[in-house]
């Protein structure tokens, strides 16, 4: 699986060539920029581990909240720079969506009946809990009138401040708890790269992401056309699993290998950090392009919510089962539906 990864790598900058130098389709352009995307950001996971096992387990955390969204990151900017805020607002939603059930739920299907970690996994509900009642501030307003407007920009600066130091402190507390009760993987199980060559591979992994992003940004519109899709199903469903395809596949990967526990933890951690770091974080650096309201959508918050409640029945008691995961997947394709049916606003 790493020989074709590292072999789709080829896919960055073939993207890049075609849209500079060719009339290439759109529609095409789209494709090829999303499934570039999928090796990119397994690379800068990959690269942000390596990193890690030099820095230890805090700089290393840093590392991952920084580089391990970096895909999404550069996306949502980009989209902001586009003026496409429908678009920022459904990827970033639909990514916690997304890790919820269909990351999550992959993983309980592959991974089998046994226990996760309930204190993380309470943790990961919490915070989720937290973002989506600060959320309801800054887009209730944003119901009536344009949701676009200043106003509710100015409104979204210290929920995000909130957010982010909500995030800090639950982080800190969470590394040091793993940091105790941590053991160590296999002898040899991660030949690290050098701290300078994961650093160089981590810089120019994400430089060709943000071209490749830059692509698949300025052709959405047109795919979502041409697919009879809405510009907001597109970012909630496509975007958001492309974004996550490091996530995604890293979870699944592990789970059938047998360590559910980890598979679990990828998958809510990474949905709380997009709810807690990511949404947060591309408001305040929207700022350096252009105000970003976060103004969501009933139908997104109301999936949001949904998705929480069904995977905190489902996970209480701190036990998995296939079961469990194909009901999350399930849980998921009533989401993307939802999603479908909302269209544009």
């Amino acid at each position: 699986m790493r020989k074709v990864l590292y072999a789709l790598l080829g896919l960055g900058p073939l993207v890049v060539l075609l849209d500079v130098a060719t009339d290439l389709g759109e529609v095409l352009l789209f494709v090829l920029a999303a499934a570039a995307l999928i090796p990119l950001a397994w690379l800068i996971g990959e690269a942000t581990e390596h990193a890690a096992h030099h820095t230890g387990p805090g700089i290393g955390g840093f590392l991952n909240a920084t580089f391990g969204n970096a895909p999404e990151l550069i996306i949502a900017l980009l989209a902001v720079n586009s003026g496409l805020t429908e678009v920022v607002r459904g990827s970033l939603t639909g990514s916690v969506v997304g890790n919820l059930l269909l990351v999550l739920g992959f993983s309980l299907a592959f991974g089998g009946r046994g226990p996760i970690d309930r204190e993380s996994t309470l943790t990961a509900f919490a915070l989720i809990a937290v973002a989506l009642g600060l959320f309801l501030v800054t887009a209730i307003p944003g119901f009536d009138g344009d949701p676009d407007r200043r106003s509710l920009a100015e409104l979204a600066l210290p929920v995000s401040i909130v957010l982010l130091l909500v995030y800090v402190a639950v982080t800190w507390l969470a590394l040091r708890r793993h940091h105790r009760l941590h053991t160590s993987e296999e002898p040899g199980e991660l030949d690290a790269w050098s701290f300078r060559r994961s650093l160089g591979v981590l810089a120019l992994a994400t430089v060709v992401t943000a071209f490749v992003a830059e692509t698949l940004v300025h052709t959405l519109e047109v795919f979502a056309e041409k697919a009879h899709l809405s510009d907001f199903f597109v970012a909630a469903v496509i975007v958001a699993i492309v974004g996550n395809a490091a996530e995604h596949g890293g979870a699944v990967v592990v789970a059938y290998r047998g360590k559910l526990k980890l598979a679990a933890e990828i998958a809510l951690a990474s949905a709380a950090q997009v709810a807690v770091f990511l949404i947060p974080a591309v408001a305040l650096l929207a700022w350096l392009i252009d105000p970003l309201a976060l103004s969501f959508r009933p139908v997104e918050l109301a999936v949001l919510a949904g998705s929480l409640a069904f995977t905190a029945l489902l996970l209480w008691k701190g036990r998995s089962s296939r079961a469990r995961g194909f009901a999350l997947v399930a849980a998921y394709v009533v989401a993307a539906v939802a999603f479908f049916l909302a269209g544009e606003r």
